[in-house]
């Protein structure tokens, strides 16, 4: 399945495994890899020396190309880019913030560099920048997000018409159907995150996983739009986090009731009620917990024959 995601990340398939905080160690990442995807450590949730760790296991793991996945806001920043130069990581993606800082630096180190946004603004932003690829995430997403609140299928074709860079589609993507969707609408190749939060090599809780396979519609919704948004699950942290914004606490309420490592609690160590739980909308369409090996090969079946019948008209007889 050759296009120019595939060409560019140097992978069989144009399948870009999400860097979630919490679910992307090297496990995941190099699973992904290895079936012929490009897996990404989520170095969100890791110190440095961590994060030292994880690439190198990952390297032991898979000889397949691999990256990491930055937000740009780390705290520890400058730490977490010199670890990726010096294991020699061949591709970063960016997230929250302006890829200008990073993006120049990185490329004089021959590394790969893909940057998330939410609006076409920004994607017109990140070509001035320089970087290689761009991820449209639309408000589908899980984790943080876009507060235009636009979902993937009106960000993907308006940032297609805004930038000829080679571009990836994320939120809502859990199938190989939705993964042709993306492709029609001028996504090149797409990044999927929640369905493989759910997958057996995810560092997830098994408890936060066995919640999400049986969370069904409406089990999510976005908030702390007053800090960063971010689509959460709804139990007993989300219903704190929902009185909270009703009363019209201020972001510093807001932190306070953050600062607990409620992530780390909720996905991690499997606190499903004080914990904070990231997930997308398309959760709702999950029902187990796969490998990564019987995922992709899933995703790709399911693309490969829904292409088929839209090529024969199968499914136009109205």
């Amino acid at each position: 399945m050759q296009n120019r995601i595939a060409e560019l990340f140097g992978i069989k398939y144009p399948i870009i495994q999400g860097g979630m905080v919490w679910c992307s160690g090297w496990k995941l990442a190099s699973a992904v890899s290895n079936n012929g995807g490009l897996g990404l450590i989520g170095s969100g949730s890791m110190h440095p020396e961590t994060l030292l760790e994880h690439i190198q296991k990952t390297k032991k793991a898979t000889n397949k190309p691999f990256g990491v996945n930055v937000p740009l806001l780390y705290p520890q920043i400058e730490e977490i880019m010199k670890v990726i130069v010096a294991e020699k990581v061949p591709i970063v993606f960016t997230s929250a913030g302006s890829p200008k800082k990073w993006t120049s630096w990185l490329k004089e180190h021959g590394i790969i560099v893909a940057h998330v946004v939410s609006s076409a603004l920004f994607a017109a932003k990140c070509e001035e920048a320089g970087v290689d690829a761009i991820v449209a995430e639309g408000f589908e997403a899980g984790g943080h997000n876009g507060r235009e609140e636009t979902t993937t299928m009106s960000l993907i074709p308006s940032v297609r018409k805004a930038t000829t860079l080679p571009l990836l589609a994320a939120g809502g993507i859990g199938s190989g159907r939705a993964m042709l969707a993306a492709m029609a609408l001028g996504a090149n190749g797409v990044q999927v995150g929640s369905r493989f939060a759910l997958t057996k090599e995810s560092s997830a809780h098994e408890n936060f996983k066995q919640l999400v396979a049986g969370l069904g519609e409406g089990g999510t919704k976005l908030a702390l739009k007053k800090l960063a948004p971010v689509r959460l699950v709804k139990n007993d942290f989300f219903n704190q986090v929902n009185e909270a914004e009703l009363r019209g606490a201020d972001s510093e309420e807001l932190k306070l009731l953050l600062s607990k490592g409620r992530a780390k609690r909720g996905m991690f160590e499997g606190d499903l009620e004080e914990g904070e739980l990231e997930i997308g909308q398309v959760s709702a369409q999950f029902e187990d917990i796969p490998t990564v090996s019987e995922l992709m090969k899933q995703i790709i079946s399911e693309y490969e024959q829904v292409r088929r019948e839209l090529v024969e008209g199968a499914n136009f007889s109205f």
